[in-house]
Order: structure tokens, then C-alpha cells, then sequence
């Protein structure tokens, strides 16, 4: 796993790129946080592919207790991938509610959660 720091518009943004799961559990993510805050990133990109399938079934309640994390702690968090395949219409709500906030996003691709974690 490498985390990249990106520097745009005077944000920190935590870029994690790894070819595994990296995220099975909450405490993965609070230490991809800790991580983060440590290079002074308020912003972290995950993607699809890195994180555990249990996340995208939300009965485990995986989702919500990462996502708990990021709102407590005031971390903005865009995950990168697919989500139209998942079948769940709760699943999709849940896409749907966290894209009209300022602090998860769920987009299709890098570019767009590069723009969605910096202000205009």
C-alpha cells in the first residue's frame, strides 16, 4: 500500500493506492485517518477495489461505523469506483444521501473526487 499526498488548492489530500483490500475494518480506516492527519491531509481517496465487500452490504453496518468515523473526526472521504452494480436499493440511498453532504462522496472516478474534497 502506498498513500500519495496531493497538494491542490492549498489542500492535503491522502491518495491510497494498493492492489489489496487495505480497509477491513473500521479501526483500518480511523488508522488511514491517523495516517492521513499525519502528512496534515483532511482528505482521503479510497477506492472500490480496496475495501472490504462487507462495506457495500449495509446490514454488517461496516459503512456506517467508516463513515461515523470521517464525520467525527471532520475527515472528507471520496471512494473511487462501480456503485451502479450493486443491486441493493438501500445501498443506493445510502450513495445517494452521502453524495448530498461535504464530507463522503461516492464518484466514478479520480478526477471527480479530486473536485468533490477541494473547495471551488
Amino acid at each position: 500500500m502506498e498513500v500519495t499526498i496531493l497538494e491542490i488548492k492549498q489542500q492535503k489530500i491522502a491518495e491510497v493506492i494498493a492492489d489489496d483490500i487495505v480497509i477491513n475494518t473500521a479501526q483500518d480506516a480511523l488508522d488511514m485517518m491517523v495516517e492521513a492527519g499525519y502528512y496534515d491531509a483532511r482528505s482521503v481517496i479510497l477506492y472500490e477495489q480496496n475495501i472490504h465487500p462487507d462495506f457495500f452490504e449495509l446490514q454488517t453496518g461496516l459503512a456506517g461505523e467508516i463513515l461515523q468515523k470521517y464525520v467525527n473526526y471532520q475527515m472528507k472521504l471520496a471512494v473511487v469506483g462501480t456503485f451502479e452494480k450493486f443491486e441493493s436499493k438501500s445501498l443506493q440511498a445510502f450513495i445517494i444521501e452521502s453524495n448530498k453532504g461535504n464530507l463522503a462522496f461516492f464518484v466514478p472516478d479520480r478526477d471527480t473526487a479530486i473536485a468533490k474534497l477541494t473547495p471551488s
